[in-house]
């Protein structure tokens, strides 16, 4: 029985044996498709080579690619753990031609493949055609020898491909495999067709027109082969099963999740540890690929996914986190054939542990809500449905949890209005993940790129260079010439200017020509390897074909070397420092900052920053040289050196590296990086850590300077400080103990200044100010600018002394109005605290107060109506007394 890694394995040798070129799997986020929320499908790599818009060096490709289906119109997620064969996450096996092979060859390929390297026996396969497509059943006739009762005509769209409303399209020819008449079900086009006798397992796509506007069709002057074949269920059938979940790869991940329930895998929880099973794979590779949990977006779409598995994992009686435990597993399956699972383990399993301990939480409010809402249903009524989504919405319960849980109180959920409120939220959900893909790159640069090929970069050895004007470009046009003002965009054959990727900003500088001046304000990528000067002609007029110098600001460009060279050595430091579960997640070096996002899930403490400080500079010290070499990825991982998740690298690497190495590899940083670097690291100068702070759930932002911006920042911090030293005239030494004193001494006169004022305040109340207002002593005292916070302390002393029966006390403090009255108990049923200082407030331009019958306190912004309030006072304690 051949496994599943032996499966991908032979299909692609098998292509790679027929003149393909194996292609490596591109990131579940799409670089090319605006409109995909992840890559769902093996043709989305090459959708700009379909089209015309990208050359490659070949013609003919295979890949296994990661597909994932959670979002959008593909979204097979509340299906998976179900059945058979829904999944969130899997591989799609295919081969392609760009206007090489067509139909027959594709034909051809395919059922050699099926029935003679893999075995499967002919009289078990059937195929479809589009209804129209003749040519295609014929081949089918006469290369595989089928008959037409097994080459099914379908009609409708399941059949005919397209990319979109216009562009490439055409008829479409699936494979299926017949399981037997014992299993229900009826071939494809019947009624009976969703059943399980007949499993489509690959699916070919000839791509012959371009429907231009919709519904008139051309042919495509190269036809292209686009085929698509699920990895999953085809093991299924290789292994004999007729369940996904029964194959290797997955009894492996359901017996890891079994094992760390204690939940047996074919019980009553085997739907949950398919769900477990699938979602861990699903989670994994999109955390490898540089997505983490967030709120919206594509974060979104994983949390969902990895809670829904974590919910299962509590639905079994897990108390602590155990999703992250069952990553080995999946490593041990799947990481020979993806490598970025093993490179990126430590931030999969941090960012999963972190993510379900947040879970973990929210179940805990979740269950503390439905709790509190229980308590307000009367007898037999059902639980509003936008209260039971709200659960399941934020806290991951499933109706059926929330169904459980009432179930014991009597009560039910009302089913409709739930249904209603998720009816909304997937409309919402829909309308949020529309677009919600990376901008295409625009037509003219993949024009460009084919008419003149990649730019040469000079840049690593040089800051000025000759070179040819290729191009002019305005919008999406190309300009014969650009005179005095015009703001263009220009192509060199090449070029000292570094075009903005990787976190390091543009060059900015000069083109020049006899005559000729062109200020260069941006440089930008574009079409992965074309160099972009941007920028306004200063002086003459531009046109292709004339030779420039170029010459790059000097200045600018050494200070963001700086910056860049100063944020490997902050990588290296925070991950030997913090764990080797910091990732970078996004970076910024410009002339004068550096900004560096990390995966990390706390808050860096004020301690580790200072020692991560002093790590970075003392490799700043040792001046040790930057070394780079080129080599392919995999030899540069394997050496040790850090490659980013989620980038795309090509045949040939840049590796950078910094300081000794030690046992485990050759230098102290190592990083796969196309930026441009200082010498050596003493060339950095000096590094300051500015601030640390969050950005989203598990990453944090440091910015920092290097260089001469870190020095202006020294030398800033020091003026301050000689500042403060002069205005307290001592040297900048005696400082720090001169301000402490200055503190103790302020702190000492503020606590005599309070004294003094309690004992002016009661003494001199004590000795005057008292009147009788019928049977009752009032006592009134302005006391200025006594703080209001010492009114109440100061009227409950004027009590004690006995010489009064009520106390009002107002302060002014700041120009605005505070009082504060209070009652003697044996008058408490005579006088009103609350009224008597909400007159007060109100004559102070105030809106009352509160407080007790025996104490209350009030405000107003007019301190200076102090005696109409006092006045306010006496008439309404005549009233009350």
């Amino acid at each position: 029985m051949l496994t599943t890694n032996e499966i991908r394995t032979a299909f692609l040798e098998y292509f790679a044996s027929n003149g393909h070129q194996i292609v490596p799997s591109s990131s579940l986020v799409p670089r090319n498709d605006p409109t995909l929320l992840f890559t769902n499908a093996g043709m989305v790599q090459f959708k700009n080579v379909f089209t015309g818009q990208e050359t490659r060096p070949y013609s003919r490709a295979t890949t296994a690619q990661k597909v994932v289906r959670a979002g959008g119109k593909h979204n097979d997620l509340d299906n998976v753990g179900y059945t058979a064969r829904h999944h969130t996450f899997f591989e799609m096996m295919g081969n392609f031609s760009f206007g090489d092979y067509f139909k027959a060859e594709a034909i051809e390929f395919a059922w050699k493949l099926v029935t003679q390297n893999f075995g499967l026996p002919p009289e078990k396969l059937l195929v479809t055609v589009f209804a129209d497509d003749e040519e295609a059943a014929g081949l089918w006739r006469s290369i595989a020898g089928l008959d037409d009762s097994r080459i099914i005509r379908i009609a409708t769209s399941d059949n005919f491909w397209r990319m979109g409303d216009t562009g490439p399209c055409g008829p479409c020819s699936e494979i299926f495999y017949d399981h037997g008449p014992d299993v229900p079900g009826g071939p494809p086009g019947s009624p009976d067709e969703d059943g399980d006798r007949f499993v489509e397992i690959w699916n070919l796509v000839f791509m012959q027109y371009f429907e231009d506007p919709p519904g008139v069709r051309s042919p495509l002057p190269r036809p292209s082969i686009d085929t698509g074949m699920g990895l999953e269920r085809f093991a299924a059938i290789m292994q004999g099963k007729r369940d996904n979940y029964d194959t290797d790869t997955f009894v492996a991940l359901t017996q890891a999740s079994a094992d760390v329930t204690h939940q047996a895998v074919d019980g009553p929880f085997k739907a949950s540890h398919r769900v477990v099973a699938d979602h861990l794979r699903s989670s994994a590779f999109l955390i490898a690929d540089g997505v983490l949990p967030a709120k919206d977006g594509r974060g979104y779409v994983l949390r969902r996914i990895m809670r829904r598995a974590m919910r299962h994992l509590h639905m079994m009686g897990t108390k602590e986190p155990v999703f992250y435990r069952l990553l080995p597993s999946l490593v041990q399956q799947m990481g020979g054939a993806y490598p970025e699972l093993v490179h990126g383990e430590a931030l999969i399993r941090e960012t999963m542990r972190g993510e379900e301990e947040r879970f973990k939480a929210m179940l805990e409010r979740g269950l503390h809500l439905l709790d509190e809402e229980k308590t307000r249903l009367v007898p037999g009524a059902a639980l509003p449905g936008e209260v039971a989504f709200r659960l399941y919405d934020t806290f991951g319960f499933p109706l059926d949890l929330t169904q459980d849980a009432l179930r014991g109180s009597g009560h039910e959920v009302d089913v409709q209005g739930f249904e209603d409120a998720m009816a909304v939220q997937r409309q919402r959900a829909r309308a949020a993940w529309a677009g919600s893909g990376d901008a295409a790159v625009e037509t003219v640069w993949f024009e460009a790129r084919d008419k003149f090929g990649a730019s040469e970069f000079l840049g690593y050895s040089t800051e000025q260079a000759d070179g040819e004007v290729l191009a002019v470009i305005a919008g999406n046009a190309f300009l014969p010439e650009a005179p005095v003002g015009s703001q263009v965009a220009v192509l060199l054959n090449q070029t000292p200017f570094y075009g903005e990727s990787g976190g390091q900003a543009g060059d900015t500088g000069f083109l020049t020509a006899p005559g000729l001046k062109m200020a260069v304000t941006d440089t930008q990528k574009k079409a992965g390897d074309l160099i972009v000067h941007i920028g306004t002609v200063v002086e003459g007029t531009l046109r292709p074909g004339v030779a420039v110098t170029a010459t790059i600001d000097h200045d600018r460009r050494a200070a963001i070397r700086a910056h860049h060279s100063a944020t490997h050595l902050l990588h290296e430091a925070l991950r030997r420092r913090l764990g080797q579960h910091v990732a970078q997640k996004g970076s910024l070096n410009t002339p004068d900052r550096l900004r560096f996002d990390v995966s990390q899930p706390r808050p860096i403490d004020a301690a580790e920053l200072a020692d991560i400080e002093a790590e970075v500079n003392h490799r700043i010290r040792e001046n040790a040289q930057v070394s780079t070499r080129s080599m392919t990825p995999e030899e540069a991982v394997a050496e040790g050196a850090t490659a980013l998740f989620g980038e795309k690298y090509g045949d040939e690497v840049r590796v950078v590296a910094m300081g000794p190495g030690d046992d485990t590899r050759s230098a102290w940083s190592m990083e796969l990086c196309g930026g441009t670097h200082v010498g050596r690291t003493g060339d950095i100068g000096q590094f300051r850590i500015v601030s640390e702070s969050g950005v989203s759930a598990g990453v944090r932002r440091i910015e920092a300077v290097a260089g001469k911006a870190a020095e202006a920042l020294t030398a800033a911090n020091e003026q301050r400080l000689a500042q403060m030293a002069a205005m307290m005239k001592v040297g900048l030494a005696e400082a720090p103990e001169r301000l402490a004193s200055l503190l103790d001494e302020r702190r000492a006169m503020e606590r005599q200044i309070a004294n003094l004022q309690r004992q002016l305040a009661t003494g001199t109340v004590a000795a005057a100010g008292v009147e009788q207002i019928g049977a009752i002593r009032l006592a009134t005292r302005n006391v200025g600018e006594t703080p209001p916070r010492e009114l109440k302390g100061l009227a409950e002393t004027i009590l004690k002394q006995g010489n009064a029966d009520v106390v009002v006390l107002i302060s002014t403090a700041e120009g605005k109005g505070s009082v504060v009255a209070a009652v003697a108990p044996a008058f408490a049923d005579k006088a009103d605290a609350v009224a008597l200082v909400r007159a007060a407030s109100v004559a102070m331009g105030g809106k009352g107060g509160g407080g007790r019958r025996d104490m209350a306190q009030a405000g107003g912004p007019d301190g200076q109506a102090a005696d109409a309030a006092f006045a306010a006072v006496r008439e309404t304690l005549k009233e009350l007394a």
